[in-house]
C-alpha cells in the first residue's frame, strides 16, 4: 500500500563516444559479451574522447585510465570501459579528465584514448558500457546503431 503512489523512475543514457552502438555479445570479451558485470551495449568509437553519459558522480577512475565508474543521483552504476585488454596498456595512450567524487553532467569529457595506439596494439576498440547493479533496475531499453554524445542509446526504468 505504502508503494502504491510510488513513480518509476526513468534514467537516459547518452552515447559516451562518437561511432556505432552494438549488441554486448559482439564484445570479444565474456566477461561482457555474457553480462556478467552487467547489462548494457558496446561501441565503436570513431575518435578517441569518452563523454558523460549521464549527470552523476565519478565514483572511479581505474589507475590505468582504462576504465571509470559513475553513479547517478538515484543510484544507478555505470562502468564504462574502453576498448578490450586495455588495462594491459597500464595507462599508454590514455588521459583522464576527472577523478572520484567530482560531478559531471552528461555530454562532459570524461578521458581522452588513442584509437590508432590501441589497435597499433592489439587490442580491440569496442568500448562496453554497463550498468553495474542490475538487480535495481525494471527495465532497460536500448537503440543500436550510429550515436553521438548527445544520442539516447539506453532508457532505464528504475
Amino acid at each position: 500500500m505504502l508503494n502504491f503512489f510510488k513513480k518509476d523512475k526513468i534514467i537516459e543514457i547518452k552515447a559516451p563516444v562518437r561511432g556505432e552502438a552494438v549488441d554486448l555479445s559482439v564484445v570479444p570479451d565474456p566477461v561482457f559479451a555474457d553480462k556478467m558485470v552487467g547489462d548494457g551495449l558496446a561501441f565503436k568509437p570513431e575518435e578517441g574522447v569518452l563523454y558523460a553519459p549521464v549527470d552523476g558522480e565519478v565514483v572511479q577512475v581505474f589507475p590505468t585510465k582504462h576504465a571509470l565508474g559513475l553513479r547517478t543521483k538515484e543510484g544507478l552504476e555505470v562502468l564504462i570501459h574502453i576498448g578490450i585488454d586495455t588495462v594491459e596498456m597500464r595507462g599508454e595512450g590514455f588521459t583522464s579528465f576527472v577523478e572520484p567524487k567530482q560531478w559531471v553532467k552528461a555530454g562532459d569529457k570524461l578521458l581522452e584514448f588513442d584509437l590508432e595506439l590501441i589497435a597499433a596494439k592489439g587490442k580491440s576498440t569496442l568500448s562496453p558500457l554497463v550498468i553495474a547493479n542490475m538487480p535495481v533496475v525494471k527495465e532497460l531499453k536500448s537503440c543500436l546503431g550510429p550515436v553521438t554524445p548527445r544520442t539516447t542509446v539506453i532508457k532505464v526504468k528504475l
